[in-house]
């Protein structure tokens, strides 16, 4: 029993999902470290592009919300909408990412799939 159990853990698998884990939870930075140390990871690199265009998805709030922040109550509500969507799929993605399976993150993962590295 004891050796089905070894063989079947690989430390690899810790190591792609703790890499794929930091894709998504550093966004950007996360992408650029699993890129320089963890390119030939296909788990790791999964992620760390879905991390990249969670960015994207963050910076894309913050331009939503400059623009509507001069209207006094859709504003706000813009605001907040945006905002919680965007924590809903990053907490998604974090999730996802130490599941050791490849799921796509609702609304971004079709997106990083079109990135090629």
């Amino acid at each position: 029993m004891k050796e089905k159990l070894a063989e079947k853990y690989n430390p690899k698998d810790d190591e792609s999902k703790g890499f794929a884990f930091l894709g998504v939870f550093l966004t950007v930075i996360g992408f650029l470290i699993v890129l320089l140390t963890q390119n030939k990871d296909r788990y790791a690199m999964f992620y760390a592009k879905q991390g990249l265009v969670l960015f994207i998805g963050f910076m894309i709030a913050s331009i939503v919300h400059w623009i509507f922040a001069w209207i006094p109550i859709v504003g706000w509500i813009v605001y907040t909408v945006t905002w919680i969507i965007v924590l809903v799929l990053w907490i998604q993605g974090l999730f996802y990412s130490l599941s050791g399976k490849e799921k796509d993150i609702f609304l971004i993962g079709e997106l990083a799939r079109k990135i090629k590295v």
